[in-house]
């Protein structure tokens, strides 16, 4: 306060650029015997309480931050921005995996799996919850195109990628599912085959080679039809007799008699002459 008040009224001069390199240069000298000043220092472990607190001053550090800042003119994203963050987001990628270091492994846990899954499904709810109204837009056969040229691309470059693969036993669950993909196969090949083969003849040549072929196959089928005949005649093929067996073929003998004897017939002529007595019976 003393100090300030001994301070009279001063002329301001203007800041040329030899006082801006001077305070540039008085800067870096100052850091530099900063430095050279500093002894020598017993390293403390970082414990998780130290942790804690760092990120507390983080956090409050941004909230300060953000008080402090006034109102500001929004300024509209150009297709220039938009191409200049890409490409620095592309930037920071590639130089933080430079960066990164070996690092210990740690195996995938059940609960981890669970947990990151949550997580996939959180961010997929509360990504659909900012959407905002969209205008479709119709596909276009140009569109078309270029998706399919992408999953060309795709499938190509994910070949390319794949590495050794470990392989898994075949359960009985796996079988099952590949039995039935098979018959699927099986039946939509058939469906084709149908479509398009069946009831179409194939013509083939009928040289004299294939006239002799065949000719012979006929006759050693008739040799072979022949010969069973042969052996099988004057043999016979037992059959147990049941009851049934011995109804039904009494059965087929009486229908076979009133067929042949007539039996049938006359018992029709003597139920009219009953019909037709009963009727006169009836009127005299």
């Amino acid at each position: 306060v003393l100090y300030k008040e001994s301070v009279g009224t001063g002329t301001p001069t203007p800041v040329t650029p030899e006082m801006e390199r001077v305070k540039r240069n008085q800067e870096i000298c100052s850091s530099v015997l900063y430095k050279e000043n500093i002894g020598k220092a017993t390293p403390t472990p970082v414990t998780p309480e130290m942790e804690r607190v760092k990120r507390n001053q983080e956090i409050i550090s941004s909230v300060l931050y953000k008080e402090n800042v006034g109102k500001v003119t929004p300024t509209p994203i150009t297709p220039e921005m938009e191409r200049v963050k890409r490409n620095q987001e592309i930037i920071s990628s590639v130089l933080y995996k430079e960066n990164v270091g070996q690092a210990t492994p740690s195996p995938v846990t059940p609960e981890m799996e669970r947990v990151k899954r949550n997580q996939e499904h959180i961010s997929s709810v509360v990504y659909k919850e900012g959407l905002g109204k969209a205008t479709p837009t119709p596909v276009t056969p140009e569109m078309e195109r270029v998706k399919r040229n992408q999953e060309h691309i795709s499938s190509v470059l994910y070949k390319e990628q794949l590495a050794k693969g470990t392989p898994t036993p075949l359960t009985p669950e796996m079988e099952r599912a590949k039995r039935n993909q098979e018959n699927i196969s099986s039946v939509l090949y058939s469906d084709s085959f149908r479509k398009q083969v069946q009831g179409k003849a194939a013509y083939v040549l009928d040289t004299p080679e294939m006239r002799r072929v065949r000719e012979t196959q006929r006759h050693i089928s008739t040799v072979k039809y022949h010969e069973d005949f042969e052996k099988s005649k004057g043999s016979f093929t037992p059959v147990v007799t049941d009851p049934i067996t011995e109804r039904v073929k009494k059965n087929m003998q009486d229908f076979s008699d009133i067929s042949y004897r007539g039996i049938q017939r006359r018992v029709v002529e003597m139920e009219q002459k009953r019909v037709d007595q009963d009727q006169e019976n009836l009127t005299g």
